[in-house]
Formats: C-alpha cells, structure tokens, sequence
C-alpha cells in the first residue's frame, strides 16, 4: 500500500486501489451469497438482510418454511483458520458452563464453512436490545455474567489469538498511522504526541504489576450485548483475545468520574460472586480507553479500500478528523495524568 499522506485525499487511494483490483467484500453478490448458503445444505427462499457489521460481513437468510439464519462472512486474511476455531471453541466451553452466548452452528461436526475464499460460521437468529446501563440492577447482572465468562476464561490460554497489550494495540498501530494515513502536515504532531500517551500507558502499565491475562470476549460493548428477559445475552465473539479481565468490564462505563465509579461498583460486586476481580486492573482503565483510541483510528485506516469504510466514516477523509483525533488523544493524556495522581477507587 501507498502511503495515503502523499495523495490528495484518501478517497483517491480507495479509487486508485479499486482500479487495481476489487476488495473480496465486492463478490458477496445476493447470488454469491445464496450459492455459498445452498452449498451448506440450506434451502433458501431468496431474502437477504444485510446487518450492521463493518469488519466481516453478516446477513440474516430467509429459508423456505424455517426461521431465517444468520451467516457470517469473515474478512479474508484477518484471522487463520486456526484463529477462528478458537473463537468458536471458547464459545462452546461458555455454552457448556450455561452461559447465554450465541455460539455458531454445528454441521456435521464443524462450526466454520469454506467457500471460494471464505470462512463462514451459521448463528441462531437471536432477538434483543441493547441493555440500559443507566440501571444498576442490570449493571449487577452483566458483572455476574462476566465473572462466570471470566471463570470459564481463565480455566484455559488462547494459542493462537494475539493478546492485547500496549505494543499490539498501540505502538504496532501508531505506526500504522503515521506510515500510511495521517496528513503530512500534522505527521510531526501526532507522532509527538502518541509517543507521549504511549509512554505514560506503559508507565501505568507497568506499576499495576504481574497483570494476568485471561480470554475475553474482547469488545464488549453495549453493541455486541443483547438484552432480553431480563438477562444479557453476549454475541459477536470476534475480537475475542487475551487481555486482562478489566477488558470486558470498562466499556460498559460513563459519564463522569463519580458515575463511573458506582457503575463500576455494580458490575464488580456482581462479577466478585463468580470470580476474583484484581483491584490492582481498575488503574488499567484509562490505558485501555487510550489504546482502544489509538487501535480505532488505525483500524479504519487499515480498512479504507474496503467500500463500507468510506460510506461509515465519511469525515475520516479530513483534516478536521485528524485535528479532532489529535485534541481527544490530548484530552485522554491529560486523563492518563490525573488518574496517576488521583486513582479511581471504588465505595
């Protein structure tokens, strides 16, 4: 790839990528699609909903007179066969222990398809909506679950998935970023100012210790979250890697800092019913919400000449993104600085 700063705007890469060959994502045709569910032994009646999901594809399938599936298209390159079957394994061990997942489909023995070029997983159609994390009883009953989640993580290691951690999801992607997408003229700024951030996440990074690192789901977020009778129901196990456990308790924080902190308190009484929480991880707060900042960025400018991409993020193709991007990661730095000072700490 061109380095995206000595072009005009990053729309000219995109075009000039798409003139030298289409993205994979383009072959997914409503016929492609069909073609690929039929050959897995469904009979599909033609409908096709296109769900929201930017890094792989996915779709709900009609089938003739059964209820629709959904079909995974993974994004081609990202993640070995090897990688995926982890994924799916783990999502097994949390449905043995009881815990409400959304697991791909078994076939046959096997959980991931291969179709000219593909890997496709098959999931139950589950309905829901994002809980209210405003409640705190809700707030309570999702620690509960990611203690138990969490239980089951630690009973075992990721071999193939890569784990999260200031180089993986900051150093290795500020550098991304500073190759191939930032402006020229604010290159010097940026590349100053991350290596600020990324020396004082390595600093707290380093003071809370031996961190243990454990599966986890990842990315949890309210978006990958379905609430339905009165329970959470945890989807989309993709980014699933090694991390430590405050991971997949932090994004389901806001508000202000005495906010968090109760929200916080809810989660952590709930999850401790299940599983240890280390109190040592909250000052791992601020350096996850830095590097998932800097991950971000980078994630979408390593994903540009996919189509989705330019359509999602219209105003990434700016300098008043980059400025904007530049003034949050300073903003977060000052973060970073303060909760040095004046650690969270819960009731």
């Amino acid at each position: 790839m061109t380095n995206w700063h000595n072009h005009n705007s990053l729309s000219e890469e995109a075009d000039s990528e798409k003139l030298a060959s289409s993205h994979p994502f383009d072959r997914l045709t409503p016929d492609f699609i069909l073609d690929a569910i039929d050959s897995l032994g469904f009979v599909t009646d033609g409908r096709i909903l296109t769900l929201n999901s930017y890094e792989n594809r996915v779709y709900q399938i009609g089938l003739e007179d059964k209820t629709p599936i959904i079909a995974k298209f993974y994004r081609p390159e990202r993640w070995s066969k090897e990688q995926i079957l982890e994924e799916h394994n783990f999502c097994y061990e949390l449905l043995d222990a009881e815990l409400p997942v959304v697991p791909p489909s078994i076939s046959s023995g096997e959980t991931l398809y291969e179709y000219h070029g593909f890997y496709i997983a098959i999931f139950e159609r589950k309905g829901g909506h994002a809980p209210e994390l405003d409640n705190f009883d809700n707030l309570f009953t999702l620690g509960r679950f990611l203690g138990r989640i969490h239980s089951v993580g630690k009973a075992s290691q990721f071999k193939c998935r890569p784990e999260l951690n200031p180089q993986t999801f900051g150093h290795d992607k500020a550098q991304f970023v500073i190759e191939q997408a930032i402006p020229f003229e604010l290159k010097t700024a940026y590349s100053t100012l991350v290596a600020d951030v990324l020396k004082q996440v390595e600093q707290q990074w380093q003071q809370v210790g031996d961190i243990k690192m454990i599966r986890t789901q990842g990315d949890c977020h309210p978006g990958n979250i379905l609430w339905r009778d009165d329970n959470p129901h945890f989807i989309d196990f993709d980014d699933a890697r090694m991390a430590p456990a405050i991971q997949d308790l932090w994004m389901l924080l806001s508000g202000d800092r005495f906010n968090r902190i109760k929200q916080l308190s809810e989660v952590v009484e709930g999850y401790q019913e299940f599983c240890d929480f280390d109190y040592r991880e909250i000052a791992l707060i601020e350096p996850l919400r830095a590097l998932r900042m800097i991950q971000h960025t980078a994630w979408i400018a390593e994903r540009w000449i996919d189509p989705a991409f330019p359509q999602a993020f219209p105003q990434f193709d700016s300098i008043n993104y980059w400025e904007q991007h530049i003034l949050d990661l300073r903003a977060q730095f000052a973060e970073l600085q303060d909760i040095q000072e004046n650690p969270l700490k819960l009731f």
